[in-house]
């Protein structure tokens, strides 16, 4: 499938009468917890599961968001001149992401990322974020969020933040 022929897709909240079990992004720990964990997750509210379906039902990628907790002493310390002094920050935790082998090499994770950006920017005037949060499981992820403008956290190379303050200069220059 190439770039032309992408057909439409929509991203909603992973529900019982999605169909799970042929989604294989190639990365054992982010296929099993597909598989097996995110619907619990999001029916506990541990996380919520977004899921891009393709025009013909396939699942073509998923993500997912919940709550999280940045440590100040974690945080650069540029960036925490700008930051009240409480030992832990509210932020946005997108805990996974992953796009299907069958749907790569069309800008899809670009497509997710940018979908968990916007609502995480969009609840932070409700629930106060800092900032969104990643963990990159290898360094492929990593390049990728660093591609994206997110910035390591102290001490954690492979744990990223992208400001607050960033992402809505994104959404409000569109």
């Amino acid at each position: 499938m190439s770039a032309v022929d992408i057909p439409p897709f929509r991203i909603e909240i992973l529900g019982a009468n999605h169909n799970r079990t042929s989604f294989h992004c190639g990365v054992p720990e982010l296929d099993a917890y597909f598989h097996l964990q995110a619907g619990q997750d999001t029916r506990r509210h541990a996380a919520t599961c977004f899921v891009l379906i393709a025009q013909a039902g396939d699942i073509a990628g998923y993500y997912t968001l919940s709550s999280y907790a940045l440590q100040l002493r974690e945080v650069p310390e540029a960036a925490a001149k700008k930051l009240p002094r409480y030992p832990l920050l509210p932020a946005t935790l997108v805990g996974r992401l992953a796009v299907s082998q069958a749907f790569r090499g069309l800008g899809l994770g670009r497509i997710l990322l940018l979908d968990a950006l916007e609502r995480s920017w969009k609840h932070a005037s409700e629930v106060a974020s800092i900032g969104v949060v990643v963990e990159a499981l290898d360094e492929a992820a990593r390049q990728f969020y660093l591609h994206h403008e997110f910035q390591p956290v102290r001490d954690h190379p492979d744990k990223l933040v992208l400001w607050m303050k960033t992402i809505e200069k994104l959404f409000t220059s569109i």
